[in-house]
């Protein structure tokens, strides 16, 4: 399960950096939200606080 988290955190900051490039912020902010809220999931489901 963290696995896929990592995956989702990766593709996501790489689809954050191509909409800062672009100047696409709200794409930007919606997928820096996503990076947040998947780190979040990953660091509870690591400390067991699920």
């Amino acid at each position: 399960m963290r696995l896929l988290y990592v995956v989702g955190i990766a593709f996501n900051l790489i689809a954050l950096s191509v909409s800062v490039n672009a100047g696409e912020t709200l794409f930007a902010v919606t997928f820096g939200v996503i990076v947040v809220y998947l780190g979040v999931r990953y660091w509870m489901i690591a400390t067991g606080k699920h």
